[in-house]
């Protein structure tokens, strides 16, 4: 009775950790999709006010949209996957190892 309570709470606790996996790959999905929208409708303005395109694409406003909800998605995968999968022991070990190789 009480491994299968465990299991269950082990179950449950995987299901919410998909969950957040899933809801930050929609949210870098619908990033990317917007963002390529907005920055095509912005530089198309631009141009339609008279900048070159190699002038347009030099503006802010094209990407000040995707700098600003770059943050706000840094930090949501940041609450998902946390710092420690920035640079874990697992990835010292994979770089070491690397390194070890390749001399």
């Amino acid at each position: 009775m009480k491994t299968n309570n465990i299991e269950n709470q082990k179950y449950i606790r995987a299901q919410k950790k998909v969950k957040k996996i899933k809801g930050f790959y929609s949210h870098l999905i619908v990033f990317i999709i917007i963002n390529l929208f907005l920055s095509g409708f912005t530089i198309y303005g631009y141009m339609d006010r008279g900048y070159e395109f190699t002038e347009a694409i030099t503006k802010f406003g094209v990407y000040s949209t995707a700098f600003f909800w770059g943050i706000g998605l840094f930090f949501h995968w940041m609450g998902v996957f946390g710092f420690k999968s920035l640079f874990s022991s697992n990835w010292e070990e994979r770089k070491i190892k690397e390194y070890m190789d390749s001399n």
